[in-house]
């Protein structure tokens, strides 16, 4: 066996795992939808690990472009019955010229650390209202996608296996490209300006630009993931703009570790999980309970694994690694 292919091998043994685990869940889709949940954070995290993780930007607009590209992908289809294979597409093209809308003047003026935090915060709020005002296309009420057995034109399934195949393409494409900016140019630029902005400059980096990059790459995965978060669902409405989602990404992106890039898929696997196993077993007798474990395992996480529990998943990897390649 080749050590190339040793290397790859846990990979591909994970893979197969992810894509045979629905298979035999088929009679519950409770846990199927909580599968789909799961790899949909994981996606959204590992987007967020582009813009946040290497190049140290506190991002939490991840609702406004999650938003953008569910109402892009649900009003084409409700009015013109565009599909969403087109409507996913132009979603993601609208967050990330959004993205670089709002961007370009906050980078322009180096908007950092905290007061950026707050500026992509608010971007959440103020799309929300506008939204929820603008009732040609939003309005307070939802608006419901037509329902379909199974129909690929329309992206509307009975059963969740197929969203959940749809998001694990996404996720891959995203943790690709992840491992791929970080080791071109782009992710070097990144990692200094994450670690010194102003040092990195000197030296002759882009800082506007690469962040620029960044930003539009991560808003447009999350805009093409807001068109298959709409047909999940099978309706639009402007509470899809989440602070909640914007944050829990955030939180996903630093518990699994900054800049690492399976650090954000593994934070999802443990604590969405987590949270919704909670939700489902506790939420009922003791209303909110499950936020309190929620909050101490996070604690816990920041106390005892500053670097984030993806730090733990690398040096597994490292010597699972070299041990294939030396045998």
């Amino acid at each position: 066996m080749k050590p190339g292919f040793k290397k790859l091998l846990p990979l591909l043994v994970l893979l197969v795992v992810a894509l045979a685990l629905p298979l035999a869940m088929l009679s519950n889709q409770y846990n199927l939808i909580l599968l789909t949940t799961v790899i949909l954070y994981a996606t959204l995290a590992s987007a967020w690990n582009i813009i946040g993780g290497m190049g140290g930007q506190f991002d939490l607009a991840a609702g406004a472009y999650l938003g953008l590209g569910a109402f892009t992908s649900g009003t084409l289809l409700i009015r013109w019955n565009i599909t969403p294979w087109i409507g996913m597409i132009a979603g993601g093209l609208i967050a990330a010229a959004f993205a670089l809308l709002v961007g370009y003047p906050l980078f322009r003026f180096k908007v950092r650390e905290v007061w950026y935090a707050l500026s992509s915060a608010a971007l959440v709020l103020v799309l929300r209202v506008a939204f929820m005002m603008w009732e040609e296309v939003g309005g307070p009420t939802e608006r419901y996608i037509p329902f379909h057995d199974w129909s690929l034109y329309h992206l509307r399934f009975r059963s969740y296996i197929p969203y959940y195949y749809l998001i694990l393409i996404i996720l891959v494409i995203t943790l690709w490209l992840n491992h791929r900016i970080r080791n071109r140019k782009l992710g070097y630029y990144l990692l200094a300006l994450g670690d010194n902005e102003e040092a990195a400059e000197i030296l002759g980096v882009d800082a506007r630009g690469s962040k620029l990059k960044a930003l539009m790459i991560y808003a447009f995965i999350a805009g093409v993931l807001g068109g298959v978060y709409a047909c999940l669902y099978g309706f639009i409405h402007p509470n899809f703009f989440s602070a909640t989602i914007s944050l829990e990404v955030a939180i996903l992106g630093i518990v699994g570790g900054v800049g690492i890039t399976y650090g954000p898929l593994l934070a999802a696997l443990i604590l969405v999980s987590g949270r919704e196993l909670l939700r489902a077993n506790v939420g009922g007798q003791l209303e909110s309970l499950y936020l309190v474990i929620y909050a101490i395992v996070l604690i816990v996480i920041a106390l005892f694994r500053p670097q984030g529990i993806g730090s733990l998943l690398q040096k597994a990897w490292e010597k699972l690694t070299t041990k294939a390649a030396e045998e």
